[in-house]
């Protein structure tokens, strides 16, 4: 109890005050818009559309304003002629989608400008894998050499070491201030989960509302050091809830589905499609999944290497991390990924974790830890979704030990750095990487603490392969408390994991 305590208090302060579920909320101060006026012209901005060993395909968008014409891209000598992809807001963001050589360092140019690009196909991919891109209040008043002093980090990296990949595994926005973008969404956090379905969704709140998620976007891509990457690193992303409202998806069914409930997750979501995949529901790109977009997942395939990111919060529900959609799309998947490739699987919440059953046991019966029981289902391990776990479990381990290739799992969202391992049945071991967040600040000593004490405990529900947290190579604590990220480093078929962290430097390298 007195480890739960710490657990409990440290949590608090790593999200700022910030209450788990959104109820009650005093009116914001925090505006969508950051102080200093967006500039006329954000981007380019790039995606990973996956390569054939001939071909690297991507897409790039610019976002101008609505009167503006956009510019032709040019790549290996060829032009290519913009796609209007959306008007919203008095903006218009234009996609471009080309290809280059694979297998070496090309470039494509807009405006007189060039951007090089570096393919990942050729086995010696560097990736790159961020998380956690912010806090829950506050996040436009930081200063911005503090917020970004790792994306600064990161970019400083890539002009050394370009990278040929960058991953985003979840929270690349921090939108939980869209709760006080209207006077009926403000309204509606005040009320009851049971409640809200009686706050009714005006055309003026939707409006305001996906104005918010469109303009935030904006700022984030117009950040300089983001707005650096993101235009020579192609992307590959994964939302998780803070893309959305915090918890969404683990908070009950009656908030989830009132008006101004699904009226959030909607606009989320149509923003989603925009910025983090550059496509929208009538135009899915070949990475898709689910060719209907009722799951967001996406497979982006290179010869020798596949990245994998289910979509673990379009179907959650208090008792699923995915339905039926969601899980046919992950499986099938797995199932076609050629056996030689290596699998680098994004999922925005660790695979790989503490077990929870005593802190959703303390939840439910101490009122001031209630108010984390959304924190806690969120989790793989969570009692709610134990049969998902094991099933997700086996589905990874089942692939990790019949194919050649081998398979890694990337993950954030806990705001801190950590690693765990599960043996397999062939004697290898399965490797979860976790790396959160980019610019989320450090919790305090008691966060943790406590989870290192329920890591201790542990949990391996597959018979025969047990699954143990690890610390990072040279630290002794199970997990880091420094904001960081991760590289990930392709050798031919050796591949190796290094953490940057704030503080405390470069970890030693671990082979994956």
């Amino acid at each position: 109890m007195v480890a739960m305590a710490s657990y409990m208090a440290g949590r608090d302060r790593s999200r700022d005050g910030h209450r788990s579920q959104p109820s009650r909320q005093e009116p914001m101060t925090e505006t969508a818009s950051a102080a200093d006026p967006l500039p006329d012209r954000i981007g380019p901005i790039l995606y990973a559309r996956g390569g054939d060993g001939r071909r690297d395909h991507l897409a790039a968008i610019l976002v101008l304003n609505e009167a503006a014409a956009a510019p032709e891209l040019f790549a290996a000598g060829e032009a290519t002629q913009p796609i209007a992809l959306a008007t919203r807001f008095g903006r218009t963001v234009w996609r471009y989608d080309f290809s280059l050589p694979a297998r070496t360092t090309s470039s494509y140019r807009i405006d007189e400008t060039d951007y090089a690009v570096v393919s990942p196909d050729g086995g010696a991919a560097r990736i790159a894998y961020v998380s956690c891109n912010g806090q829950e209040n506050g996040d436009l008043t930081r200063d911005i050499s503090e917020r970004d002093a790792m994306w600064t980090r990161l970019t400083a990296e890539h002009d050394r070491a370009p990278f040929s990949l960058m991953l985003q595994g979840g929270d690349q926005l921090y939108a939980d201030d869209v709760l006080g973008c209207h006077p009926d969404v403000q309204r509606w956090t005040t009320l009851k989960p049971g409640e809200r379905g009686t706050v009714p969704l005006t055309d003026a709140a939707r409006e305001a509302i996906r104005r918010f998620y469109f303009e935030r976007y904006l700022i984030s891509f117009a950040r300089p050091a983001m707005g650096a990457m993101s235009a020579h690193v192609p992307s590959v992303s994964m939302w998780d809830d803070h893309d959305i409202i915090d918890g969404w998806g683990s908070h009950p069914a009656a908030l989830l589905d009132s008006p101004v409930g699904r009226g959030l997750f909607e606009s989320a979501r149509e923003m989603f499609l925009i910025f983090q995949l550059a496509a929208d529901e009538a135009d899915l790109p070949a990475i898709a999944l689910d060719r209907q977009a009722r799951s967001l997942g996406v497979a982006v395939r290179y010869p020798g290497l596949t990245i994998l990111a289910p979509d673990l919060r379009s179907e959650r529900r208090p008792d699923r991390v995915m339905g039926p959609v969601g899980w046919k799309s992950f499986e099938t998947a797995l199932e076609t990924t050629p056996e030689p490739d290596r699998i680098v699987l994004m999922s925005s919440v660790p695979v790989l974790g503490p077990r929870l059953s005593w802190a959703e046991l303390v939840a439910g019966i101490v009122p001031r830890v209630a108010k984390l029981s959304d924190d806690l289902r969120d989790q793989w391990q969570s009692r709610a979704h134990r049969r998902e776990w094991i099933r997700c479990l086996q589905c990874l381990a089942d692939r990790a030990e019949r194919a050649v290739g081998g398979l890694v799992v990337v993950s954030g969202e806990i705001h801190l750095a950590t690693r765990g391992e599960m043996r397999l049945l062939n004697g290898s071991s399965m490797h979860q990487l976790v790396a959160s967040g980019i610019s989320h600040p450090a919790p305090g000593p008691a966060y943790p603490f406590a989870l290192g004490l329920l890591a201790r405990v542990g949990e391996s529900p597959l018979r025969g392969r047990k699954i143990r947290l690890r610390p990072l190579p040279s630290r002794r604590a199970t997990y880091t408390s420094e904001r960081n990220y991760l590289v990930l480093s392709q050798d031919g078929m050796d591949w190796q994991a290094e953490w940057e962290l704030e503080d405390s430097g470069r970890t030693p390298p671990l082979a994956v």
